[in-house]
């Protein structure tokens, strides 16, 4: 059964790089550095001890299964042609071959032995996620990917990465990019030569996380934790795509990997915690309406303007409109709850990771932008009580009418 699951990821890792190709070559003038070529027919170069294995396997078994075939219909042919009728032959009248019946059981059977033995180690060695220099959890939305790093170098640090490609590009008014469709506002960076573990989840709906230079693709599921892994042997940019039927916009939810030297890695890491302290917000602040809303807008522009788009009209009946909201202009507390929890069934995920004042302001900015107007708007410290509600009074409250 493992080898069996094994194989068909692998399957449908070359299917998809295939298939990645095949939509980029018409949209790009070249060879996507890191992602699919134009006329692709094998897999992506491998940059992982993982992929590499896989890649020798593909070869060895494509190579049985031509060998099988060759041998097979070679018999075929060759009989239908030297035992035809018009040589004179007749249908042989033997009713069964104990010798035959013996052969073709034992031979297939020794060729899935030996098959599974090849593919055995590598299996092995593809779920054994122990002993990683760096861990990172991929929660799937419909359809950006969160990330966080959890443990190692660069511990704490997390981002949405959200697909890059111009709007522009992808309604073909302008040429479209080398990189259409698989480039990223925020990529996830990792060290070369180190053991990195995936962690993948979901808020929604099953997503899968994918990279094919690296063999990796794992389900991501909501409410469990599933795990992966891949050490990249080379300096360079990745790219990949979820793997996982998903919802209208499946294809508009790419992954880019960016591995670094160690010592550039050691610098993006010590970027990365400047531009969060940079950003951080005194709790302590009393911020006033006028403030809450203009940082409302960062917010909005970063985590909410892909579904709910700037001029807060939406995309309905998936993502519904901001602007004349009956939840926005009404009691604050349903969307705040809604921020909070999300709402299971719906394209709406859950906030909570924001920060309090983040969560204060965007709400602040939606109740008072476009045709919104509501003096009613809550502080940071109302953004932590309302954390600390019980989980049925945030589902309640988030289940009310937009």
């Amino acid at each position: 059964m493992g080898v069996a699951t094994s194989c068909s990821k692998i399957s449908y890792a070359t299917g998809l790089s295939l298939a990645l190709a095949a939509g980029i070559a018409g949209a790009a003038s070249g060879d996507m550095p890191g992602g699919p070529a134009v006329r692709q027919l094998n897999l992506a170069p491998p940059v992982t001890t993982i992929a590499s294995q896989i890649y020798d396997l593909h070869f060895v078994m494509l190579g049985i299964c031509a060998v099988i075939f060759v041998a097979v219909f070679g018999v075929m042919f060759y009989s239908v042609y030297a035992h035809r009728k018009s040589k004179g032959h007749k249908a042989a009248t033997f009713h069964e071959s104990t010798a035959v019946e013996i052969a073709w059981t034992v031979v297939p059977m020794v060729i899935v032995i030996v098959m599974a033995a090849l593919a055995t180690k590598t299996v092995l060695a593809m779920k054994d996620t122990s002993n990683a220099d760096l861990t990172i959890k991929a929660t799937g939305h419909q359809w950006k990917w969160a990330y966080d790093y959890v443990k190692g170098e660069g511990e704490g640090i997390s981002f949405y990465s959200s697909l890059a490609t111009p709007t522009d590009q992808i309604e073909g008014r302008v040429e479209k990019g080398i990189h259409y469709m698989l480039e990223v506002d925020n990529e996830v960076v990792v060290p070369v030569g180190k053991k990195v573990r995936i962690l993948t989840t979901a808020q929604d709906v099953i997503h899968a996380w994918m990279i094919p230079a690296f063999g990796v693709k794992q389900d991501a599921i909501p409410g469990f934790i599933r795990d992966t892994w891949f050490k990249a042997d080379k300096i360079g940019v990745y790219r990949g795509q979820c793997a996982e039927l998903c919802g209208k916009e499946h294809g508009f939810m790419p992954i880019v990997v960016n591995v670094k030297s160690e010592a550039d890695y050691t610098k993006w890491v010590e970027e990365q915690k400047k531009l969060m302290a940079a950003k951080m917000d005194d709790p302590n602040k009393q911020w006033t309406k006028a403030e809450l809303v203009a940082r409302g807008e960062k917010v909005y522009a970063a985590a909410c303007v892909a579904c709910h788009q700037a001029n807060g009209k939406g995309a309905p009946p998936a993502f519904p409109p901001l602007d004349g909201s009956k939840l926005v202009q009404g009691p604050r507390d349903n969307q705040v709850a809604l921020l909070i929890n999300g709402r299971q069934g719906t394209a709406m995920a859950s906030f909570r990771s924001l920060s309090d004042v983040e969560l204060a302001a965007v709400v602040a900015y939606t109740r008072n932008s476009w045709g919104n107007k509501s003096d009613d708007v809550p502080m940071p410290a109302d953004i932590k009580a309302a954390k600390a509600w019980d989980a049925a009074k945030l589902g309640q409250l988030a289940a009310k009418q937009q």
